[in-house]
Order: structure tokens, then sequence, then C-alpha cells
């Protein structure tokens, strides 16, 4: 398994048990009174889950199985790989903390954040398709 797979992995199964947590927290604040932040985190649960778990996962087992895109470059561009790694990534961890905080304080540079953390999750997706396009063959 290349290394940058690996990675993606278990950057996913992170981001699942952080999911579950966080979808525990929100159960939880219906019962038992939580800071009111917690109520502001179904968007980031579902980001998680999708950006987080999904996705990445996803994204991991795509570099190492689908075929490969020459003899000298298996995968692709490296550089792609791990730009798609870095901007994704950063996104979702921005978006985590943008998302609720542009609620609680509107009109702040949170709502800059906010947008920043999706232009970087799309960039990390645009490297994904780009590095991957070329690798889905007929043969």
């Amino acid at each position: 398994m290349p290394p940058i797979t690996r990675l993606f992995v278990k950057t996913a199964l992170v981001y699942f048990v952080i999911a579950l947590l966080t979808g525990l927290a929100l159960a939880a604040n219906s019962r038992v009174p939580l800071p009111q932040f917690v109520g502001l985190l179904n968007p980031v649960y579902f980001h998680l889950f999708m950006v987080g778990w999904v996705t990445q996962l996803i994204i991991g087992v795509a570099y190492w199985m689908f075929p490969k895109y020459s003899r000298e470059k298996p995968r692709g561009h490296d550089w792609l790989s791990w730009s798609t790694y870095g901007l994704l990534n950063t996104g979702l961890i921005l978006r985590i903390f943008a998302e609720p905080a542009t609620v609680l304080v509107p009109g702040s540079f949170w709502g800059t954040l906010l947008a920043l953390s999706a232009t970087l999750q799309w960039l990390g997706g645009m490297a994904f398709v780009a590095n991957t396009w070329p690798r889905v063959k007929e043969k």
C-alpha cells in the first residue's frame, strides 16, 4: 500500500471516530445541557462523515487500486496526491471551526474563513480529479 494511501485511510479513520463523537454530542445535547455551540455542529457532523471519512477513504483506495498512469509514474503525479491531501484536510479543519463560528458571530472574519475552507476543499477535489482522470482507461 503506497504511503499516501495509508495516510488517507488512517486520516479517514480518525475523522470517522471524531464524526461519531460529534454525533454522540449532538444526540446528548437534547438530554443534557451542553455548551451552545454543540447545537450548531450538524453541518460539521455531515462534513466529518462525508469529506473526512467517506471521501478520504475513497480517494486513498482509488490512488492504490486504479490502473497505472504509466510505468514511470504508476499513481500519477505525487505532488497532486499530496496537494489533494493537504488542501482537502486544511479545508475541512478550517470548516470544522468556521461553520459554527459563522453562526455565532455573523459578519465576522469566520465567514471569510468558511469561504476559504470551501475553496480549499474544491481545489483538493480538483487535484484528485486531475491526477485520477488519466488513470481511468479502457485497458
